[in-house]
């Protein structure tokens, strides 16, 4: 089970504690807003595209979208969203569980400058019900095959 692996990966970092496994779908960003309490902003939702040659993971604030021209600015190529056959091949999660945390090797992990606004966020852990609550510094730190900071998303208009 990929929770199971996301726990093995993050108690390197002694972190596994804190996975919250929740007890109703975590898959989108509206619903793990409403199974952690909080606001759908600091949900880090974790995107994942074929850039370059390569399985790239974006990950941004929860009402982030991505920009593409920003994004074909940075990462030299046009934003391909995986389909989810290729997420779970490439990448190693399913969609709705699709995390920055024990990724197969190949993937590139980016963090989004949209996280940025919060003391915390709310990353998945592999599967499509739980989460970690993890600071932008834990999150650079223990994010797996982490390449940098990376602005390719806009927010919302008035966004906090």
């Amino acid at each position: 089970m990929s929770v199971e692996k996301v726990k093995n990966y993050l108690r390197g970092f002694g972190l596994d504690g804190r996975v919250r496994e929740l007890e109703r779908s975590s898959a989108t960003v509206e619903l793990a807003a409403q199974a952690l309490g909080c606001e759908p902003c600091r949900i880090a939702k974790t995107l994942s595209f074929f850039a370059g040659g390569r399985a790239v993971l974006v990950v941004c604030a929860g009402d982030a979208k991505v920009d593409n021209h920003k994004f074909k600015a940075f990462f030299g190529a046009k934003a391909k969203m995986l389909s989810p056959d290729e997420a779970e091949a490439l990448v190693g999660h399913a969609v709705g569980g699709v995390c920055p945390f024990a990724v197969n090797e190949g993937v590139s992990v980016y963090l989004d400058e949209s996280l940025r606004r919060f003391a915390t966020v709310f990353p998945a852990c592999g599967s499509v019900n739980s989460a970690i609550e993890l600071t932008c510094a834990e999150l650079e730190g223990c994010a797996d095959r982490f390449c940098g900071w990376a602005d390719v998303c806009k927010i919302p208009e008035g966004a906090a």
